[in-house]
C-alpha cells in the first residue's frame, strides 16, 4: 500500500512529466499553443456532452457510466467541488431509457433546511404557514424519469427517513397530505462530503447510505490527471471566445506550463473560470492570462 507521501510523490512526478511533454511537443516548440489543435481531445460526444478529456482515470469513469446508464440502479456519485459531478449526472440520464422523460436537479445545500421537504415531496394548502396553494415537489416532476440530488450530504439528519421510505416503498405522501402518491423515479445523488465519516458521526443515516451507495462513480480531482489540462485549456478558450465573438489563436506556451503546474483546488471549474476571465482580458489572438493570480498563490 502506497504512502500518502509515495502518492504525492506520484502526482508531482505525473505533473513534471507533462511539463516534459509541453517542452518536446513540436506545437510547444513554437511557443504558442493552437487552440484548434484536436489532439487528445476524445470524449465530447452527443451523451458526454462537455465532459473533455483523454486519459485513463477519466476513461474508467466513462466506462462505468456506459454500464449502468441503461439500468435503473441509483448512482451515488462522489467527488471534491468541481470535478463534473452533474456533468456524469446527466450523461447517465441521456444514455439511459428514460432520457425522453424528465431531468429534474435540486442542490439540496441551496435550499434551506425547513423548506426542503416541500421542495423534495410537496405540499398541500394550509400545510405550514405562507403555503397558500398545493406544491408539487421534485419526485413528483420527476415521474418517469431521472432525479438528481446534489449535496445530497447537506440533507438534514430529520428528513432522511422520509427520503429512505420513498426510495425503498417508490411512494410517498406531499407535506400536510394524507394521500399516498406513487413514484417512478430513477435516483441519482451527488456529493462532495465524506459520508462514511458522517455516518461515524451520527450525521447521515447508515441505511440511507446503503440505498445511495448501488452504484457508486467517483470523480478524480483534476489534480490526478494534469494531462488533461492543455486539452481542457483549449477547450475553454474556444468555448468563451465563441460566446464573447472574440479570435483568440493560441495559448502562449508560458501560460500553458503555468496552468498545468498549479494544482487546481477548484478542479474543472476553477480552470474554466479561469480562461473565462482570460478570455474577458484577452484583446488580440493569444489568450492574455492573469498568470500573477497563480504566482501569488505559490507563495
Amino acid at each position: 500500500m502506497q504512502t500518502i507521501m509515495e502518492k504525492g510523490s506520484d502526482k508531482q512526478q505525473l505533473r513534471e512529466a507533462v511539463l516534459r511533454q509541453l517542452e518536446w511537443e513540436p506545437e510547444i516548440q513554437s511557443q504558442d499553443i493552437s487552440v484548434n489543435a484536436k489532439e487528445g481531445i476524445a470524449l465530447v460526444t452527443h451523451h458526454f456532452e462537455e465532459i473533455v478529456g483523454s486519459r485513463v482515470l477519466l476513461k474508467r469513469v466513462m466506462r462505468q457510466v456506459e454500464v449502468v446508464a441503461p439500468t435503473d440502479a441509483t448512482v451515488l456519485i462522489l467527488g471534491e467541488t468541481g470535478t463534473g459531478k452533474e456533468l456524469i449526472a446527466r450523461a447517465i440520464h441521456r444514455m439511459s431509457p428514460r432520457r425522453n422523460c424528465p431531468f429534474i436537479s435540486l442542490n439540496c445545500a441551496a435550499i434551506p433546511a425547513g423548506l426542503l421537504e416541500s421542495e423534495l415531496f410537496g405540499n398541500e394548502r394550509g400545510a405550514f404557514t405562507g403555503a397558500l396553494s398545493q406544491k408539487i415537489g421534485r419526485f413528483e416532476l420527476a415521474h418517469r424519469g431521472t432525479l438528481f440530488l446534489d449535496e445530497v450530504g447537506d440533507i438534514p439528519l430529520d428528513l432522511q427517513p422520509k427520503l429512505l421510505r420513498a426510495l425503498q416503498e417508490k411512494s410517498f405522501e406531499r407535506l400536510g397530505g394524507t394521500k399516498t402518491i406513487p413514484i417512478d423515479v430513477r435516483l441519482l445523488a451527488a456529493t462532495d462530503r465524506n459520508l462514511t465519516q458522517m455516518m461515524g458521526d451520527k450525521l447521515f443515516r447508515s441505511d440511507l447510505y446503503y440505498q445511495l451507495k448501488v452504484f457508486p462513480i467517483t470523480t478524480p480531482p483534476l489534480r490526478d490527471h494534469p494531462e488533461d489540462i492543455p486539452i481542457l485549456a483549449r477547450h475553454f478558450t474556444k468555448k468563451y471566445a465563441a460566446k464573447m465573438d472574440r479570435t483568440i489563436e493560441t495559448i502562449p506556451s508560458d501560460t500553458m506550463r503555468a496552468l498545468v503546474s498549479w494544482p487546481w483546488p477548484g478542479n474543472v471549474w476553477e480552470l474554466e473560470n479561469f480562461i473565462e476571465r482570460s478570455v474577458t482580458l484577452s484583446r488580440g489572438p493569444n489568450l492574455r492570462a492573469p498568470l500573477a493570480e497563480l504566482r501569488a498563490g505559490f507563495r
